[in-house]
Order: C-alpha cells, then sequence, then structure tokens
C-alpha cells in the first residue's frame, strides 16, 4: 500500500522540573493507505502521546513525521492546521457535541468554519450521516439520542471532511459493551470503504478487529502483530483469544 503515515526515531519529551519526561523514545512506524491500526499499551505508555503527533497536535522533539509525503516539521502553524483540517478526523471518547445544534448542524460544522457553502454542507454531512446509519436522526438534538447515537454522529462529524485519516482514542470508552460493539462495528465498515483507521484502545478484543495491533510501552513499540482485520494475516506472536 502507498505510504500515508511515516514515522522515523521520532521521540516526544517534555520539560518538568529540572529534568524531562520522555513520552516517546523513538517509534519508527509506516502505514499505507486503507491501512487499520490498533494501538494498546497501559497508561503511561505513550499511546495517546503517539495518537497526537500522527494528529498533528503535536510536533516531535526528534525523528521526522510525514503524513502524505510532507514532513509536518517544515510546516508553521497555520499550514499545520490547513493539512490536520485536510487530511484527519478525530473521534475521542467524549462526544462533544454542542448541545444547542441538532445533528447535522453539529456534523457540519467544521465545514462552516472553512467556509464551505451551505449546499455543500448539507450534501457532505447528508453523506457522511448515511455512512454511520444515522440519517433518520438528522433533525434530533444531542439529548434526544442515545449513547451509541451520540458517538455515530461524532464519527459522521469526524469523516465530514473527508478526511484521509481516523483517528479515534478510546471511542467505546463511554458505552456499554453492546453499544460499543456497534461503534466498532461502524469503524470497520469504513475501513472497508478504504477509510485508514488508528485506533486507541486498552480493549484486547477490539484491537483484534485491526489488521495491525501494536504493542506501545515505555515510549517505544514494544510489540506489533497481525490483527483479525480485513487484510490481516496470520501471525506467529498472535495472543490467544481472551475469555
Amino acid at each position: 500500500m502507498p505510504a500515508l503515515l511515516e514515522l522515523e526515531d521520532v521521540a516526544r519529551s517534555y520539560p518538568m522540573g529540572r529534568g524531562e519526561v520522555h513520552a516517546l523514545r523513538g517509534i519508527s512506524l509506516r502505514a499505507g493507505r486503507g491501512d487499520y491500526l490498533a494501538l494498546m499499551g497501559p497508561s503511561g505508555s505513550g499511546k495517546s502521546t503517539l495518537l497526537h503527533l500522527l494528529g498533528c497536535l503535536d510536533r516531535p522533539t526528534r525523528g521526522s513525521y510525514r503524513i502524505d509525503g510532507t514532513d509536518v516539521a517544515t510546516l508553521d502553524d497555520e499550514a499545520l492546521s490547513r493539512l490536520r483540517n485536510r487530511k484527519i478526523g478525530f473521534v475521542f471518547q467524549g462526544f462533544f457535541l454542542i448541545p444547542e445544534l441538532n445533528v447535522a448542524e453539529n456534523v457540519e460544522l467544521p465545514l462552516v468554519y472553512q467556509g464551505v457553502a451551505r449546499a455543500e454542507r448539507e450534501a457532505r454531512a447528508a453523506r457522511a450521516l448515511a455512512s454511520v446509519g444515522l440519517d433518520p436522526r438528522r433533525e434530533h438534538r444531542p439529548r434526544e439520542l442515545s449513547g451509541g447515537e451520540c458517538q455515530r454522529a461524532a464519527i459522521a462529524r469526524a469523516l465530514v471532511g473527508e478526511p484521509d485519516l481516523l483517528l479515534a482514542d478510546e471511542p467505546t470508552g463511554n458505552l456499554d459493551s453492546r453499544t460499543g460493539e456497534e461503534i466498532m462495528d461502524v469503524l470497520d465498515g469504513l475501513h472497508a470503504k478504504g477509510v485508514t483507521v488508528v485506533l486507541v484502545t486498552h480493549d484486547a478484543g477490539k484491537a483484534r478487529r485491526a489488521r495491525r495491533v501494536i504493542r506501545i510501552q515505555d515510549g517505544v513499540i514494544a510489540e506489533e502483530h497481525a490483527g483479525a482485520g480485513r487484510g490481516a494475516s496470520a501471525s506467529p506472536h498472535a495472543e490467544p483469544e481472551a475469555r
């Protein structure tokens, strides 16, 4: 697959008192278009820092990160913001929907900030909502939705800009197990349509849905093995099924 994400010896440290905290110590990773990655690791392992770097919300202290061939280190803040808005969609554990707006208006909001004309905003929002099975609820307010429907709306909002990359940070963390599985089905379906997905999760069962499962430990990649996602191959290092 053509490379969409390329990280070479990426490190990220933060000053703390008289010393530094080394969140990432040297990550090298390549992901192609249409890939599906799950990042796992204990709290403090560096997985959230890595996701922020992938989302261009932060910059490496050392090493290089290229997205679609562009080295983010060469971009000023304005250019980085444009790349982020054009290439990347974010889904978080919290839904962050505006309660005064209906579902369609929430989904359209990123396009409003981009100055997209109303007719095109509405058409793109309708496509995004249809892709997550939420078009019948487009006129409802967030308070009228279930938790799963709110997360579907948040996914549609992430997709409305037609990004190359969807980053999902514990997207089922606020949901019950059945609803969480439904949201994972949505992500699986988006990947099947060609969307590149990077998922952060603590749940090994959900991680196995990805093509590649990457474990982060102490700021480095400790292990990678194949998941059960579309296109994944069997791996001798795959973990046994959780009971």
